[in-house]
């Protein structure tokens, strides 16, 4: 015989007074007295005519002992009141006393009121999980209990008779078609499973093996694991159950307490077995799922068998629990990866070649896992595993960024100390996207380190060889474009120098009337020898023709001799 429960709850307890209220008395219609009044004739005629089906074993009637059984008690008391269910006088007493069964008192006051010829007062019971009725109340028993037995053929409701008796460890289990109490062993009958199936939240197909929307009877049947993963349940009479993720996430009402609300206690964990099926993406066949992770996901389904857990939350927290237990390699998203397969991670999570670069970069610094959350929480494991909720690169980054942005910076763009978090807090205040950013950072570095193959370094050079290199640089930088506007401005030989640099770019059209003549005089002698700076400047700086470096000091002597600056080579 199976061991009570220490201690069973039902949906409903906390609040009671709240959630199951009496409506006060109010005049019934015209149907609700005829099926209360036959109801109760019924009653009166058959006492126990409300008693679910004995299909359990009994245990002594006494009431002091371990071995009291509370429905052998109450059957013993219910005897009683029905061989005196004639006497008025008796039942008032019976209903009214406070000690003895509670069962028995509630039948004494229903079978008052199925004495009296007046069913037009009635009281209404209501219970958001088990129904509603109309019951007429006599004396101190539950509502519950006496509306209960007064609508002995309400499936649900009758079940309420009997709490005290399901909290005391003893199981009952009511359909359409009946009634039954199984003792201190929870032993569903087949058609109860089979009627609790077919009025589920969940459409089934199949019999002895059932399954739902986006599954068949062989997956069901042979257990094979889907992308999304599915529910097993199996029942003590061989009827297995299969539910697909998208039923669950369907579902308006929640599944188990579909079933759970036919039975007394609401239960269901208790006679069924349940598993998610289910194993991340990559994971290799020969490779055993994570104890702990079985575990882990055991345990939500048996909250999730409690309706703790809604129906739509189910899957994404077994999947959750089965990812977190994983302790080698990469879990990125729903997969897995091989602890070698470093650049077949890298290369499925979104984003571009800077990004997983970058990626890259962080994880081959670690001395121990690290699991980035997708809220960008970030949390240092003693595993070695690298785990990323997110299978975009962009969020990724933007949770390690703070703490490993100097990590890439040094790695991939030789940017250390002050210059580092000058960027670092930059790109936390901005908060562009990581790809754009590494992109204009790539640029920038690239840009920065062909400028380093000049001669001479900015501001070395004297006016205004100086203004012909900075007009040089900042057209490689941002293009010739972003001069015209600067070359227009300058003052003294500078001016001659932008009039020269227009020149050479054939950007003088309507601009001759901003420089003076001499300017212009000038500017048109320097114009063959800028030329030939520039396009030394692009060979050596754009097309990478390192050779043209010497060209370019070539050049600069030129335009030094032309322009009567001194020049230093």
């Amino acid at each position: 015989m199976a061991k009570p429960p220490a201690e069973v709850s039902f949906p409903g307890d906390k609040n009671r007074r709240k959630r199951v209220r009496v409506r006060g008395i109010k005049k019934a219609s015209k149907d609700i007295q005829k099926r209360l009044e036959k109801n109760l004739t019924e009653l009166l005629e058959d006492p126990e005519i409300f008693l679910p089906e004995i299909d359990g074993v009994l245990g002594k009637k006494t009431l002091f002992g371990r071995n009291k059984d509370l429905m052998a008690i109450t059957l013993q008391d219910i005897d009683m009141v029905s061989k005196k269910r004639h006497d008025k006088k008796w039942l008032t007493k019976r209903m009214s006393k406070k000690s003895g069964d509670v069962v028995s008192r509630a039948l004494a006051g229903s079978l008052l009121a199925a004495s009296g010829d007046d069913f037009s007062t009635v009281s209404v019971f209501k219970n958001p999980l088990f129904g509603s009725a109309s019951y007429i109340r006599r004396g101190g028993g539950k509502q519950s209990h006496l509306a209960g037995i007064q609508n002995f053929n309400h499936t649900k409701l009758r079940m309420l008779v009997w709490d005290d008796h399901a909290k005391a460890g003893q199981w009952f289990f009511s359909w359409d078609k009946g009634f039954v109490f199984t003792g201190k062993t929870p032993n569903p009958p087949d058609e109860w499973i089979e009627y609790v199936l077919a009025n589920s939240t969940i459409e089934l197909t199949g019999e002895e093996i059932k399954w739902s929307k986006g599954l068949d009877e062989s997956i069901v049947k042979e257990k094979i694991f889907t992308d999304s993963g599915w529910l097993r349940l199996k029942f003590e009479n061989g009827v297995v159950v299969g539910i697909s993720k998208e039923s669950l996430i369907g579902t308006k009402e929640s599944f188990v307490q579909s079933v759970a609300m036919s039975m007394m206690p609401p239960k269901i964990s208790s006679i069924v077995e349940s598993e998610w099926i289910w194993k991340p993406e990559g994971w290799p066949e020969d490779k055993e799922l994570p104890s702990e992770g079985l575990e882990r996901v055991e345990e939500v389904i048996q909250q999730w068998l409690l309706m703790i857990y809604d129906d739509k939350k189910l899957a994404n927290a077994c999947r959750i629990s089965m990812l977190n237990s994983i302790k080698d390699g990469f879990v990125v998203g729903s997969s897995w990866y091989d602890s070698k397969d470093l650049d077949k991670m890298l290369e499925s999570m979104n984003g571009n070649e800077d990004e997983r670069e970058a990626i890259s970069c962080v994880i081959n610094s670690l001395e121990h896992g690290i699991h980035v959350r997708s809220d960008g929480i970030v949390i240092d494991l003693e595993e070695d595993v690298v785990r990323f909720e997110d299978s975009s690169c962009h969020p990724v980054l933007v949770a390690l960024w703070p703490k490993y942005g100097h990590i890439i910076l040094e790695e991939l763009y030789e940017i250390k100390n002050e210059e580092a978090e000058d960027i670092i807090e930059s790109q936390n205040q901005r908060k562009q996207g990581f790809g754009a950013f590494l992109k204009e950072l790539n640029q920038s570095i690239s840009i920065t380190k062909r400028l380093n193959r000049l001669p001479w370094k900015e501001g070395e050079l004297v006016s205004p060889l100086s203004f012909a290199d900075f007009l040089i640089r900042s057209a490689v930088e941002n293009g010739v474009a972003s001069t015209v506007s600067r070359a227009r401005k300058g003052k003294g030989l500078e001016m001659a120098m932008g009039w020269a640099w227009l020149n050479v770019h054939e950007r003088t059209e309507s601009d001759a009337w901003r420089f003076d003549e001499s300017s212009r005089d000038k500017g048109g002698d320097w114009v063959p020898a800028l030329r030939a700076l520039w396009d030394a400047a692009e060979d050596l700086l754009v097309n990478d023709n390192l050779e043209a470096g010497i060209d370019y000091k070539s050049a600069m002597k030129w335009l030094a001799e032309v322009s009567g600056s001194k020049f230093e080579d």
